[in-house]
């Protein structure tokens, strides 16, 4: 499919007087970051980092043994979907039915809705996305009896025979949603295999609600959890309850996903496991959460170094109304803040084209909606009316939403292309 679209004035940050451009030439522009080419504050992508990281993440599954199948809500961008599966990813992760039709658009034929499907509205749109795409194959979570007995009513008012295939999920108690016990599990495996409206593919969990970013504590947490899916597993395996020629075993947000592997490798089973790993981030990764996360990654994996941050906003100093800050264009309305406060990385000085690490001791303090409180040592290095700062981001999902489009950059900042959201 092509992923090209049409940038022009009403995509924020695009030049008011600049004439609408095709994604696929607005490297022809000649456009640079650091050139005020274009208005601030800007979130760029950088590209030898996303193709580093689509790389890496896709050589770490193959060497686990498992496939990929990026969480689609972190960009939802059709043409980082199309990137993620011309890499190899198995398929895609969704968690709305809207979402899952923006990564079908973009040539998704597997996907997992890593959530539960439970409204008319939705079930129709599932429905009407399968009869739309014969080779289109999408499984949906499943939690209690109650939420079974919606879609068995759904499809009974419909009339359709159609078996929807469907994930049992087990969850952690205090948790999202997932069954709590063994014996709720059973039960609800048995009634789906039963079911003329869903049909029993595997099994799904979620571990990230656990990670504290302690190494010990993570491993033994997501460890207890991977064995209670397990154990599971095992018993609707031995009733025969597993609809297909192999079980689809799947895990893994964006923080501890290594602690899963070895569920989505589960051995002694009648049938074959397909394991799929979930991870939405990995694609740009960020300069806080996850990072710290990924340090205890490498730790446990012997690794010297593994994703690296692409996402940043590039605001420009507005004003240094008194010693030790300084205001930037770049606010809540274009950055996320939801973990913690954007990092200040990098910076330039006005009219410059090189940009050089930030000094230690600056920081964000505070956002408003348009404006990011810059804290410095006034007796260091001093940021000035005009000079550009590169801020960095932890949880990339908060920022890509706030924007229709981002331009890709080259590692000089030269605009080389662009990406879209769907939110």
């Amino acid at each position: 499919m092509s992923t090209d679209f049409l940038i022009d004035h009403r995509c924020k940050s695009y030049p008011l007087d600049a004439a609408p451009c095709p994604a696929s030439e607005l490297g022809r522009k000649g456009w640079n970051v650091l050139a005020g080419d274009l208005a601030f504050p800007l979130a760029v992508l950088r590209s030898s980092a996303l193709a580093h990281n689509l790389a890496w993440m896709q050589d770490f599954a193959q060497r686990k043994g498992v496939t990929l199948a990026p969480h689609g809500k972190t960009t939802m961008s059709p043409e980082l979907f199309a990137q993620q599966l011309q890499a190899g990813a198995w398929g895609l992760t969704f968690a709305t039915i809207y979402q899952l039709s923006v990564g079908v658009e973009a040539g998704a034929r597997r996907a997992i809705i890593a959530n539960q499907v439970v409204c008319d509205a939705d079930l129709d749109g599932l429905h009407a996305l399968l009869q739309r795409h014969a080779d289109l194959r999408v499984w949906f979570l499943v939690d209690s009896l109650a939420q079974l007995r919606l879609i068995e009513d759904w499809a009974a008012r419909r009339k359709t025979t159609r078996r929807l295939d469907a994930l049992l999920e087990m969850g952690i108690p205090g948790q999202r949603t997932g069954c709590r016990t063994l014996e709720e599990a059973v039960a609800l495996a048995q009634a789906m295999a039963r079911s003329r409206a869903v049909q029993l593919g595997g099994m799904e969990c979620y571990e990230g609600g656990v990670a504290r970013c302690d190494s010990e504590h993570d491993a033994r947490e997501v460890t207890a959890l991977v064995r209670r899916v397990t154990e599971v597993t095992r018993q609707c395996d031995a009733q025969g309850l597993f609809a297909d020629a192999e079980i689809l075993l799947t895990a893994g947000g964006s923080a501890v996903f290594d602690l899963v592997v070895p569920l989505l490798r589960t051995q002694g089973l009648s049938k074959p496991v397909l394991g799929v790993l979930r991870s939405g981030c990995y694609i740009t990764h960020d300069h806080g959460n996850y990072q710290r996360f990924l340090k205890h990654v490498e730790q446990r994996e012997g690794l010297d170094a593994s994703l690296r941050p692409a996402l940043e906003v590039w605001a420009m100093v507005q004003s240094v109304p008194e010693p030790g800050l300084a205001l930037l264009t770049a606010g809540r309305r274009d950055l996320s803040y939801d973990l913690e406060m954007p990092i200040p990385v990098r910076w330039a000085r006005r009219g410059e084209r090189t940009e050089e690490n930030t000094p230690a001791g600056w920081t964000v303090s505070a956002l408003n909606d348009q404006h990011a409180y810059l804290r410095f040592d006034a007796a260091g290095a001093v940021p000035a009316v005009g000079d550009l700062v590169a801020l960095g981001i932890s949880h990339p999902c908060t920022t890509f939403d706030k924007w229709r489009w981002l331009p890709v950059a080259d590692d000089a900042l030269n605009v080389t292309g662009a990406i879209s959201t769907r939110f």
